[in-house]
């Protein structure tokens, strides 16, 4: 008997011990919970391979051509390249740290645009509205006929309205006083800013100013890149009842663990914020552009949906892995798998050239996948002083890369950058 159930108990061990040793398998389309740190191996990368973006940041940075950077690569939820290169600032000869802040201005759009989405999803409104609906004095448009350098303009009727879809493919005929010269005499005379701001300003009072001035063309006619999620900030001011920064706080950075994205920074913040280089001929220089202290100067009021937002490699990450996990992230559902189909498909028809453009984001095509590693379907955008990042839904792959340039002449190293990840790939989806 004691024999007996002797052999019993080996047995019964061997096999839990035969189970609990089977590697475990990720099962299809259940997305990580959180990014956590992984091997490239892992996830049918190579680790030899992506190391690859070690020397390629170390060139440009030997080079004279950047001062630093952080750059980070996640795939299947499993972060397999986080690293920081260079110098945060080199002056004060202080190093780039994986956790430095960086001013992302233009991918600030991303997140606004995903804020846009969730009021969507609670039945605020629908995207063929009239955005006058929402904010009065967007009724009536005009279309610009001719613009003076005094800020004096003629214009005539617009045959259409601004819708909220409009905005957020940068089809409504809203420009950015710095692209356009002609809306510059304009936007100057009225106090529009491009979204670095350091005056007293508030965000509404500028929208309702900026919603009477001439529009560049008629809505949805062409894409014309412009003042349209700062439009939206405000927006979802109206719509939430709370101010934008209170609502991406709420709704979006605490749910995802966002913890260092800020409009303006907080007092102990302010030593990782990378300092701005400029590019020329000679190498890099300090930037001495009083603008780019928008996120430590100012009356800290203006909420730029823009262009305004602060960030680490990291804390972006985990907004880019809420997308290609289907809208879900630390338990969260921010956004219905549906809803991030609908933003990561074609708004715009031809109107963005051989690549799509959705809501909120460019869109690689088949027309486009040739000119550097990628997949179809892969969605992107960058910012102002050269950050990237891209979402790609295929290969379950998200990227970060982190630069403070303005101007940049060499600016080849964003899409070696994507070559160099892509190519690390050894087990395709």
């Amino acid at each position: 008997m004691k024999t007996h159930n002797l052999l019993k108990t080996v047995v019964l061990s061997l096999v839990v011990l035969t189970i609990s040793c089977k590697p475990i398998q990720k099962a299809d389309n259940i997305p990580s919970s959180f990014l956590i740190d992984g091997f490239p191996e892992e996830v049918g990368m190579s680790t030899d391979r992506i190391n690859k973006i070690d020397g390629l940041i170390q060139e440009y940075i030997d080079n004279g051509l950047i001062p630093g950077a952080v750059g980070l690569i996640a795939r299947d939820g499993k972060i397999v390249y986080h690293k920081a290169f260079g110098m945060r600032d080199i002056e004060e000869n202080d190093p780039m740290e994986k956790d430095n802040i960086f001013r992302i201005a233009s991918m600030s759009k991303a997140i606004t645009s995903v804020a846009v989405m969730i009021l969507y999803e609670d039945g605020k409104f629908l995207l063929n509205d009239p955005v006058s609906k929402y904010i009065p004095e967007f009724k009536d448009p005009e279309i610009l006929v001719k613009s003076n350098p005094d800020g004096t303009y003629e214009s005539k009727p617009a045959e259409h309205e601004i819708t909220v879809r409009h905005l957020l493919t940068h089809t409504s005929g809203i420009g950015y006083g710095f692209i356009h010269s002609e809306l510059k005499p304009i936007y100057d005379k009225a106090g529009i800013p491009d979204g670095f701001v350091l005056t007293d300003a508030v965000l509404g009072d500028k929208i309702r100013t900026l919603a009477d001035l001439p529009l560049l063309h008629e809505p949805g006619e062409k894409y014309t890149y412009g003042l349209n999620m700062d439009v939206l900030g405000y927006f979802v001011e109206v719509l939430s009842g709370i101010s934008f920064d209170e609502f991406l706080e709420k709704r979006i950075f605490k749910p995802l663990g966002m913890e260092d994205t800020f409009f303006y920074l907080p007092e102990k913040d302010i030593p990782r914020l990378a300092t701005i280089y400029a590019e020329n001929e000679d190498g890099i220089l300090r930037s001495n552009v009083e603008d780019y202290q928008y996120p430590v100067k100012g009356a800290k009021s203006f909420f730029a949906g823009g262009a305004g937002l602060c960030s680490t490699a990291l804390d972006y990450a985990k907004f880019l892995q809420m997308l290609v996990n289907d809208g879900s992230y630390r338990g969260h559902q921010l956004l219905s798998p549906k809803t991030v189909e609908l933003i990561s498909m074609n708004q715009v028809g031809d109107l963005f050239g051989n690549n799509h453009f959705g809501l909120g984001f460019g869109i690689t095509t088949d027309k486009t996948v040739h000119k550097n590693l990628s997949s179809v379907g892969n969605y992107w955008w960058g910012g102002y002083f050269h950050t990237h990042f891209w979402i790609d839904p295929k290969e379950d792959m998200v990227a970060v890369l982190m630069l403070q340039m303005y101007p940049v002449i060499h600016g080849e190293i964003t899409p070696k950058f994507q070559n160099l990840a892509y190519q690390a790939i050894t087990e395709m989806k």
